[in-house]
């Protein structure tokens, strides 16, 4: 098990596509790394909180928002929230880009 706080280097910046999730998996979990359209890396587990689940790495990208491809929920991906009026959590995790380096803290 991984402790918390710990820092791993998942991928070069220019090796993730813009606006498609790249799945990592981490400790045995599933996470869903996106590179926005203003540049910036966002972490998210990989679960829908639907009762349904879903992979939100398959889901749309609109700005900070990710939409689950199966129940179209809207989630933030800056802190997890789903939007009313729907409701849940979604984990979020940590980014820091050193030079081209991307690290995703667990």
């Amino acid at each position: 098990m991984i402790s918390t706080g710990t820092r791993i280097n998942i991928c070069n910046y220019n090796q993730l596509p813009s606006m498609i999730g790249q799945v990592f998996v981490i400790d045995h979990e599933e996470i869903a790394v996106f590179r926005l359209s203003n540049g910036k890396v966002r972490a998210i587990e990989n679960k829908s909180p639907h009762p349904k689940g879903g992979k939100l790495a398959d889901g749309l990208i609109s700005g900070e928002f990710i939409y689950c491809p199966i129940h179209d929920w809207k989630i933030s991906l800056v802190d997890g929230k789903v939007q009313a009026p729907d409701r849940g959590l979604v984990k979020t995790f940590p980014i820091e880009i050193d030079g081209e380096d991307v690290f995703l803290i667990v």
